[in-house]
């Protein structure tokens, strides 16, 4: 194990508080019945795989599958309860390990906490909470940005610099106007965290374990790697998450982000160059797709052997959360990469919704 991540998991274990017109989106999508959920407390109930009528036989070859694809952790949660929990190798139920990109979509959720509360509105320009100055844009150009496009990644910033992770003015150098391309550019996402710090006062990890973390009964930290914050938590913390995404932003009845319109427009397509995007969390069951790193479109589902309702957290080598409205699933995966190492989609997403499939899950 690296010597930063035996310090990240130790203080994981401690729980430190270390334009282009956007489509309509239905403020009410259709989906689960959050009524009908359940919502862990200390304990998790769980049913088995054979009273949903699942095939076992087949989820059994799934759990092969999954450890021959270097998994760590593996849990389905069907309306919010566990059906299936798998841990694998030396990795148990307390273990913790970092979600990579799967943590935009917690990202974007906290920053509609955040407009809830006034403390910003993702329609103003993003110059407002971090200054004049924040890129090498001239200034015109960089008062176009908003918050929006960073939740979109339309900032038009150039994602082909020497190192595309980096937040320095002088690596946030100018590609088009915000709102003309879409690119998976991680600085501009990153930037949120101080934005989200402007505006509330509090370090991001702070804010965070106020507003969701602790209100959820989640585990885990945001820590600093590079430029990068990462978050790391135990497996069933990630499930969690993937709940209270499930439910709307309820957690038990009780909101933890009330407003409909941007939980709404959070899984729905947030621009209509990349339509299988939406803020920060990735979309199934669209017209086309586009890809970290490169600038056409594929067409198709993200996922074919996937509902088509499924939207996601998807990060670097296959840290998911899935999440199926319709279904009333929940699904993440830990682990090192499942083959070769992606920034979101893999063809481990495609290989293990068609096991699920084969399996009964939906």
């Amino acid at each position: 194990m690296k010597p930063i991540y035996s310090f990240v998991f130790l203080c994981v274990l401690m729980s430190v508080s270390c334009s282009k017109d956007l489509p309509a989106v239905d403020p009410a999508p259709p989906g689960t019945n959050t009524a009908s959920l359940y919502f862990p407390t200390s304990n998790w109930e769980t049913v088995t795989p054979a009273s949903l009528n699942w095939n076992t036989t087949s989820l059994n070859e799934a759990y092969t599958y999954l450890q021959q694809k270097n998994t760590k952790a593996f849990i389905i949660l069907k309306n919010g309860k566990i059906v299936a929990e798998q841990y694998f190798g030396t990795f148990t139920a307390d273990s913790n390990w970092q979600w990579a990109s799967a943590g935009k979509t917690m990202t974007a959720l906290l920053v509609g906490i955040a407009q809830e509360q006034g403390l910003l509105n993702i329609n103003n320009k993003t110059s407002q909470y971090l200054g004049a100055g924040w890129t090498s844009l001239p200034l015109a150009k960089e008062n176009l940005i908003t918050i929006k496009h960073q939740l979109s990644m339309t900032t038009g910033l150039d994602d082909g610099v020497a190192d595309n992770h980096c937040t320095t003015p002088a690596c946030l150098q100018y590609k088009a106007d915000a709102g003309q391309r879409w690119a998976y550019h991680n600085a501009p996402y990153t930037l949120l965290d101080q934005v989200i710090e402007k505006a509330s006062g509090l370090t991001y990890n702070q804010y965070f374990q106020q507003k969701i973390r602790d209100r959820i009964g989640m585990n885990g930290l945001w820590i600093k790697l590079g430029y990068n914050n990462v978050y790391f938590s135990n497996a069933r913390s990630m499930a969690r998450f993937g709940l209270l995404l499930l439910a709307k932003g309820k957690w038990n009845g009780t909101p933890i982000l009330a407003d409909t319109n941007y939980l709404a427009a959070q899984i729905n397509s947030s621009q209509t160059i990349n339509p299988s995007y939406g803020y920060l969390t990735w979309l199934n069951g669209k017209s086309n797709y586009m890809l970290p790193t490169v600038q056409f479109s594929f067409n198709g589902n993200l996922v074919p052997n996937a509902p088509s309702d499924l939207y996601a957290a998807l990060g670097k080598d296959d840290q998911k959360i899935y999440v199926v409205p319709s279904q009333g699933l929940v699904v993440i995966r830990m682990g090192e990469s499942a083959g070769q190492s992606q920034l979101a989609l893999s063809s481990f997403d495609n290989e293990l919704w068609g096991k699920l499939k084969a399996a009964g899950v939906f």
